[in-house]
């Protein structure tokens, strides 16, 4: 079991190295250059030339991809040369805001979402399996701009429950954020429990027709025990994959909700540096993103290696 987690974590760091590179590529590919985007039409050739001797844009592409990614191991990511200031200080609170949002809607999309799939996989074609995978689909199918949209119609403008964007400043207090917030986290929400839900419905509805659940019915074991020490333990293992990516995707920075609600997130923020063609910052925020879902993703394995007997059995065997 060690050794096949030392492997898994190995692979990890082979496909963090590999990510550096696929980001520092796309990046340079990026159309025009900082200096350019930085002078603007004050731009001529000769200040041009200046400015990138001064940023050392014109030094080899290999050498200055091994300049950042040996920083990027210390810890330091550089400085945004547009505005002036080390990434780690400009990233810093737009990760915290992404991560606030990230874990509130976590928290309240993820419990909600098993619940409701253990309930409709229990109820498959009653009535409230009906009605709930209906509106999960709909979820599912609409984009997130428009479930956004829509809920800031009925609940900000008509029902005038909630802000309709958000108007703290960056660097704002979490107590302060937290009220601003509860539209995209009701977004959020809506999106990603519909896939979640969905997933524990159809493993919940596997696991219940399968033949030791039938065993465990006839020995005359109690309902409420298949239910939650046998059928659950076993429908929530393909679900914990589909859980990891959801996290993942959420402290990605979701780019399109925090533009819909005006937050000031870590996904605005990199496409604030990728319009002022700031190579560093968007380079420090790519890669902090890449660890993220790398890391959650890691973990989610170990977690399905570590709860699922016959994965154990099979590499104790082995």
């Amino acid at each position: 079991m060690f050794g096949l987690i030392l492997r898994r974590l190995m692979l990890a760091i082979l496909t963090l190295i590999i990510v550096s590179i696929i980001v520092f590529l796309a990046v340079e590919a990026l159309p025009g250059d900082m200096a350019t985007a930085y002078l603007g039409r004050d731009a001529t050739p000769e200040s041009l030339a200046n400015l990138q001797e001064e940023f050392g844009l014109n030094r080899p592409a290999v050498t200055r991809y091994f300049d950042w990614f040996g920083g990027v191991i210390q810890g330091d990511l550089g400085d945004s040369l547009v505005r002036r200031k080390p990434v780690t200080e400009l990233i810093g609170n737009r990760l915290r805001n992404t991560v606030v949002l990230a874990v509130a809607s976590s928290l309240i999309g993820i419990p909600l979402a098993i619940f409701l799939g253990v309930m409709t996989g229990l109820m498959r074609d009653r009535l409230p399996d009906i009605i709930i995978s209906t509106i999960s689909i709909f979820a599912m199918t609409l984009p997130e701009f428009v479930t956004g949209t829509i809920l800031i119609f009925v609940f900000a403008i008509r029902l005038k429950w909630f802000p309709a964007i958000t108007t703290v400043a960056t660097d704002a207090k979490i107590t302060e954020l937290i009220p601003n917030i509860w539209l995209p986290i009701i977004t959020l929400t809506l999106v990603m429990m519909a896939h979640i839900l969905r997933l524990v419905r159809t493993s919940m509805i596997d696991v219940m027709v399968s033949d030791y659940i039938n065993m465990a019915r006839l020995k005359g074991v109690p309902a409420w025990r298949i239910v939650w020490r046998h059928a659950l333990p076993n429908a929530m293992l393909p679900t914990i994959n589909i859980v990891a990516l959801t996290i993942a995707w959420l402290l990605g920075g979701v780019v399109i909700i925090e533009a819909v609600f005006n937050y000031p997130g870590i996904g605005t923020l990199m496409i604030n540096g990728i319009s002022d063609r700031d190579l560093a910052l968007v380079q420090g925020i790519a890669i902090i993103l890449a660890t993220i879902y790398i890391l959650v993703n890691l973990a989610a394995d170990i977690a399905t290696l570590l709860l699922n007997p016959r994965l154990r059995t099979a590499i104790a065997q082995g």
